[in-house]
């Protein structure tokens, strides 16, 4: 028996990010299907009717593109190119159900990672929104390798939420929100209404993975609930296949989880600094260095760099991290590339220009390009 969730007054908002996963728009074999669709583009024509932004990030191209096709290979090259002929069915079955155009948003790690194009990324959105389109964002599934991967549409949904400042995070998925243990495997799962803090408790009440068409569960979903937060906004997640959860949603009324905004909120470019994937580089740093950056929020300094690890660029995101073990301190945009660092590494930032011949600042990461992570943060 799968308990019910009690309706609860949602925050009023003004522009809201809706996530959809391919569960909700497939027959389960790969064929897109109306059913549920139809019932959530309704919802977003009347949130449209009653003054309100919705951005969609719609799962389904891959799922789609495999349905069109009688083999079913799941290897990179293969999902490439079953994205590349998904996107148009699925963009189709969207148009169909509501009046408003469609403009299509691709996404990759390097837009997210790049200011200036995720600043474009932002102006683009936004201005979509002001004429009245219905963008629907996905990751550009077709050239994107593994390691470069944005990961999953539930987190993309959470960083195209704080891109275009939005009130409230919508996701639909096929459950009725966050059960205290698997809610068709555990007899005793009870329904939870509201979560104050993402834990590593609750964290743990979302087991199991995502079904056999999408790349997430429960788990991806409290991810982007956590980043979401961060950005001062908040998550619903509700059944998208109960009609009367889509009904109360138009009412400000939510039959599902609601996990309100907590902690600092945090400026909109630490939120891109926070969030934004990593080049792949790392920094490590002495600690003295550690706890200058903790407790006395300065600039990363070259004195302070141990060793450097990985091929990067000027500009590039790292992480920077201790001396010994992997435990990430912070994450910031590098001065200089990883070459010219390694012959910098340890000396003093005057030493600059005579080692290198040139010198693009006296820091390795300025303060204002570099975000405090885990302990370190709440020091700071």
């Amino acid at each position: 028996m799968t308990f019910p969730f009690p309706e609860q007054p949602l925050p009023t908002w003004r522009r809201a990010v809706l996530k959809v996963g391919s569960s909700l728009l497939t027959d389960g074999k790969g064929r897109l299907g109306k059913r549920n669709a139809a019932a959530l583009a309704g919802l977003v024509s009347r949130f449209r009717d009653q003054g309100r932004e919705v951005l969609l990030v719609s799962s389904g191209a891959v799922a789609a593109g495999r349905g069109l096709m009688a083999g079913k290979r799941n290897g990179l090259v293969q999902r490439q190119a079953l994205a590349a002929l998904g996107q148009t069915p699925m963009l189709s079955l969207w148009q169909g159900l509501v009046e408003q155009p469609v403009a299509q948003v691709l996404l990759s790690h390097d837009d997210l990672r790049n200011r200036r194009r995720y600043l474009n990324a932002q102006a683009t959105l936004r201005e979509l929104l002001r004429i009245g389109a219905l963008p629907i964002v996905n990751e550009n599934d077709t050239v994107a390798v593994d390691e470069l991967k944005l990961g999953d549409n539930d987190n993309l949904a959470a960083v195209v939420a704080t891109l275009v400042d939005a009130d409230m995070l919508l996701i639909a998925t096929d459950t009725g929100g966050l059960y205290t243990g698997h809610p068709t495997r555990d007899p005793d799962a009870r329904p939870v209404p509201r979560v104050k803090e993402i834990t590593p408790g609750i964290m743990r009440m979302a087991q199991g993975g995502a079904g056999t068409l999408g790349t997430g569960g429960m788990s991806t979903k409290l991810e982007a609930a956590s980043k979401a937060a961060a950005a001062d906004i908040g998550t619903a997640l509700f059944c998208g296949h109960d009609e009367v959860a889509i009904s109360a949603l138009t009412h400000d009324r939510l039959r599902g989880t609601f996990i309100p905004p907590h902690g600092d909120r945090l400026v909109a470019r630490k939120m891109w600094l926070r969030h934004t994937p990593p080049s792949g580089g790392v920094v490590r740093i002495d600690d003295g260095a550690a706890e200058a950056l903790a407790e006395r929020g300065a600039s990363l300094l070259p004195g302070g760099v141990v060793s450097v690890e990985g091929d990067f660029n000027c500009s590039a995101m790292v992480d920077v991290t201790c001396a010994q073990g992997r435990k990430r301190l912070a994450r910031g945009l590098v001065q200089y590339q990883s070459a010219d660092l390694q012959r910098i590494a340890g000396r003093h930032s005057r030493e600059i220009e005579a080692v290198l011949g040139f010198h693009n600042g006296h820091s390795v990461i300025r303060r204002e390009d570099m975000v405090l992570l885990g302990a370190a943060a709440a020091v700071h």
